[in-house]
């Protein structure tokens, strides 16, 4: 094990094949681990309203349990995050098939997407790191050589930001969102089904019973899609509506309301247990909430615990999910001649 002290930051290699895990430490001792496999969130250490600091982020002790998870926990799924209808999308009259590797569909970017993949440390000093990957044209059946950079900053007031950008030589499609699973009572703590969730959201995306969207934007009035005002992740969450059947709880995108390309609020989360609340903002047009429906049976948690259904919710800040079959959607595709620049933001405070 190799340890390198730079100011706020300690950079930790494993010799857990060739990850490399890297913590960032602010003024207050609130840290944020982060890992290479996958550009991946492996923790976020914040304090309660005592002051208590507690992990909020679901993850595995041995650092090579992230490599083919299923729940994909706390990394970068690339180069199309989320779904795409049977695998396939048209540019320029030309078509793409992708590895089936969800029902009749594709996710995540297929077997060996981003997140299954050691990203490059291109610079670590301060408060920020940045890791960068190269997807071969032809990777997954993807067109184009895409390189993406993304990049880690962490502040004195428990803000983590992530920037996100990639450029191709042909063209191509991207979407590109962090797969973190947050339990702001602690990683450990059991169900979040009592956590309150608000999103700035009035619509959200139907689809069909493999999740892939419908084409059509659904007022959330009067559904149990409603979180316009917090309410328990758990109080509709059993309602007899499509799509709580299809995802067997949350697994659905949001349109965020005034979404322009400029860093707006998505999603606040509140647990009024600990008392931390966190606000997640992006520049983004979507939001998926994914409230940890098959974590059972995920490898070995932190600490030893054992992860169940529900016991964290993903905040994904994205495009659509399917847009380059779906001509009224964001688009997603990306050219030569342009760059991809995508913004989130994890702000936790405590009340």
């Amino acid at each position: 094990m190799l340890i390198t002290n730079i100011p706020y930051l300690m950079i930790t290699q494993t010799r857990c094949g060739d990850i490399t895990l890297l913590t960032i430490t602010n003024a207050i001792g609130a840290s944020v681990k982060l890992s290479t496999l996958g550009a991946g969130i492996v923790s976020i250490c914040v304090p309660d309203r005592n002051g208590d600091i507690s992990d909020v982020v679901l993850g595995y002790d041995n650092p090579a349990d992230y490599l083919n998870d299923g729940p994909c926990a706390g990394k970068i799924p690339g180069r199309y995050a989320n779904r795409i209808a049977k695998g396939r999308f048209s540019i320029d009259g030309v078509s793409y098939q992708l590895a089936i590797n969800n029902g009749p569909n594709a996710l995540h970017g297929g077997p060996t997407g981003f997140q299954n993949r050691i990203w490059r440390i291109t610079h670590a000093d301060g408060n920020s790191v940045k890791m960068a990957y190269t997807s071969a044209d032809g990777e997954e059946g993807y067109p184009g050589q895409l390189d993406v950079v993304a990049t880690y900053t962490w502040t004195d007031n428990c803000t983590l930001r992530l920037d996100i950008q990639a450029t191709t030589d042909r063209p191509t499609v991207v979407n590109l969102t962090n797969h973190t699973y947050f339990n702001l009572s602690g990683h450990g703590s059991g169900s979040v089904l009592t956590h309150l969730l608000q999103l700035k959201a009035s619509s959200y995306l139907p689809t069909d019973e493999t999740l892939i969207p419908t084409g059509e934007l659904a007022d959330v009035a009067g559904t149990p899609m409603d979180f316009t005002t917090p309410k328990a992740i758990g109080r509709d969450i059993n309602a007899d509506f499509p799509a709580l059947r299809y995802g067997k709880g949350y697994d659905n995108c949001w349109a965020i309301d005034g979404a322009d390309g400029t860093l707006r609020t998505a999603a606040v989360l509140a647990d009024m247990k600990s008392g931390r609340h966190l606000t997640v903002a992006t520049d983004q047009p979507g939001v998926q909430i994914y409230t940890g429906n098959w974590l059972d049976g995920s490898p070995a948690g932190k600490d030893s615990v054992v992860y169940h259904d529900y016991d964290g919710v993903a905040i994904e800040c994205q495009d659509f999910p399917d847009s380059p079959n779906h001509a009224d959607f964001p688009s997603t595709l990306l050219r030569p001649d342009s760059r991809y620049a995508r913004a989130i933001e994890f702000r936790f405070t405590n009340e």
